[in-house]
C-alpha cells in the first residue's frame, strides 16, 4: 500500500512536506523556514507560505506571509528561493504569534501590495 504522504515525484508535494522547508534569498542566505501554508478555501490554491523568521531559541520570532507566487523551489538547495534581502523582509507585513490576529481582506491586499503581486482579494 502506498503511503500518500511520501509521494513527491514530479511537481507535486504534500503540504506536510513543505512545512519546515528552508527559505533562502538570492544571495543564498537562509531567511527562515515555512511554518504553514495558507490555502484559499474557494479555489483550493496555495495563497501564502508563512515564513518563520528571526528570534533566538524559538523566542522573538515573527511570521511573514509570503505570496506563494514569490517563491520558487531550488532542487540544489532543497528549499525555496525568494528575491528579497533580509532588511526588506524585516519591514514586511508580519504576524506576531503572541498577539491575536484576524486575517482580513485589507491585510491580504497589503501583503500583496508589499510584494508587488496580484491580489486574490477583491
Amino acid at each position: 500500500m502506498t503511503d500518500i504522504t511520501k509521494l513527491t515525484d514530479g511537481s507535486l508535494i504534500g503540504a506536510e512536506k513543505v512545512n519546515g522547508t528552508d527559505v533562502y534569498n538570492a544571495k543564498g542566505e537562509k531567511l527562515g523556514e515555512v511554518e504553514e501554508l495558507m490555502l484559499d478555501k474557494i479555489t483550493g490554491q496555495v495563497a501564502y507560505a508563512v515564513l518563520s523568521f528571526g528570534g533566538f531559541l524559538g523566542m522573538g520570532h515573527k511570521h511573514y506571509p509570503l505570496p506563494w507566487s514569490t517563491l520558487s523551489y531550488d532542487t540544489g538547495k532543497g528549499g525555496f528561493l525568494i528575491n528579497m534581502d533580509k532588511e526588506k523582509l524585516k519591514d514586511a507585513p508580519s504576524i506576531d504569534p503572541d498577539v491575536d490576529f484576524a486575517w482580513t481582506p485589507e491585510y491580504g491586499r497589503g501583503v500583496d501590495r508589499y510584494y508587488g503581486t496580484t491580489s486574490m482579494w477583491m
